[in-house]
C-alpha cells in the first residue's frame, strides 16, 4: 500500500511516519512518501499512484483541502484522510465535497488513526464526531478564483504578485477580491482574509 504523507512540521510528520510502520502490521507492504509541504505533495501525487493521501490542511504552496480537490478533478483512486488542528466548518464541508473519506483532529489517540485508515481503505467515511457537529454551520459564499487571490492576499501579497502566481490580469485580481470582501462584507481584502480563515474558507 503506497502512502503520501504530506505535513509541513517536521517533527510531527516523523512521528506520523512511524506511526504507520509501527502499524505495518495491519496493511501490506506499507511504503511511505513524506511530503514536506503541499507543492512536493502535488508534484509526488502526479508522479505516483498513491493509495492512500494522509495530509494536513494548513500547508506553504498548496494546502490539504486543494489536495484532495486535485485528486477529485483528475478522478484519482487515491483514498484521502485529513489530519488538522483546526476543527473549523468550512474545512470539513469543503472536504466532504472534495471525496475526502476521513477527518481525524491530530490529537487523536494513534489506534483511531489506524482504524481510519482501514475503514476508509474500504469506502468508508470516518470524521471525528466533535468535528461533525461543527459541521452544520454558515455555507461558504466564495468560489475557488475568489479564494486563491483571497488566500495570497491575506499572506501580503501585492496584485500584481497575486496575478503572476495564478496567471491571470490584474484588473482581474482586483474583481476577485472586490467579490470575496462584498460577500463576507468586510471592509478590506485583510479583513476578508481573516473573516474567511476564520470560518475554514480558506
Amino acid at each position: 500500500m503506497k502512502v503520501l504523507l504530506a505535513e509541513d512540521q517536521a517533527m510531527v510528520r516523523g512521528a506520523l511516519a512511524a506511526l504507520l510502520e509501527l502499524g505495518a502490521d495491519d496493511f501490506s507492504q506499507l511504503e511511505v512518501t513524506e511530503a514536506e509541504d503541499g507543492t512536493q505533495a502535488l508534484a509526488a501525487l502526479k508522479q505516483t499512484q498513491f493509495d492512500l493521501l494522509l495530509t494536513d490542511i494548513e500547508m506553504p504552496g498548496k494546502t490539504g483541502l486543494e489536495l484532495a480537490q486535485y485528486i477529485q478533478q483528475n478522478q484519482l483512486s487515491t483514498k484521502i484522510i485529513i489530519l488538522t488542528t483546526f476543527g473549523r466548518a468550512g474545512y470539513i464541508k469543503r472536504a466532504l465535497e472534495y471525496g475526502v473519506g476521513g477527518f481525524l483532529l491530530k490529537d487523536a489517540p494513534s489506534d483511531d488513526l489506524l482504524a481510519a485508515i482501514t475503514k476508509v481503505m474500504q469506502g468508508k467515511k470516518v470524521i471525528d464526531p466533535e468535528l461533525a457537529i461543527s459541521a452544520i454551520g454558515d455555507s461558504d459564499p466564495l468560489n475557488d478564483k475568489e479564494r486563491q487571490a483571497l488566500r495570497l492576499a491575506g499572506d501580503g501579497r501585492s496584485t500584481s504578485d497575486i496575478a503572476q502566481t495564478l496567471f491571470i490580469a490584474e484588473g482581474t485580481v482586483r474583481n476577485y477580491l472586490s467579490e470575496a470582501i462584498s460577500k463576507l462584507g468586510a471592509s478590506n481584502r485583510i479583513d476578508a482574509a481573516r473573516i474567511a480563515k476564520q470560518k475554514g474558507w480558506l
